[in-house]
C-alpha cells in the first residue's frame, strides 16, 4: 500500500510542475507528459528479486513421524491433589 501512496504523491507533484510550467507560458502537451511516469520501473524491483533456479528442484519426501518424546518432564507425572483418585 505504501508504494501506491508514493505513486499517487508523485503524480500530484508532476501535475503541479506541469501547471507551474503552463503558468510561465511553457507549452505542456500530452506527448511530453506521456514520457513522465510516477511509477518507475527501471532499476527498481518493487517486489524484490526472485530466483527461478529452485523451480526444478524436488523437495524431500515428507516424513509424518516426529521424533518427539511426550513423556513426563519431571518425575512420574503431575502431582495428584489429596482426595482425588482414592477409593471412598
Amino acid at each position: 500500500m505504501s508504494a501506491n501512496v508514493i505513486i499517487f504523491h508523485e503524480a500530484g507533484d508532476i501535475a503541479e510542475v506541469a501547471r507551474q510550467l503552463q503558468g510561465k507560458g511553457q507549452i505542456v502537451d500530452s506527448e511530453g507528459l506521456a514520457h513522465i511516469s510516477p511509477y518507475l520501473t527501471e532499476h527498481i524491483r518493487r517486489f524484490g528479486e526472485y530466483s527461478t533456479l529452485e523451480l526444478g528442484l524436488q523437495p524431500e519426501a515428507y516424513g509424518p513421524h516426529l521424533n518427539v518424546d511426550f513423556g513426563p518432564l519431571r518425575g512420574d507425572g503431575p502431582p495428584v491433589p489429596r482426595g482425588y483418585g482414592q477409593a471412598a
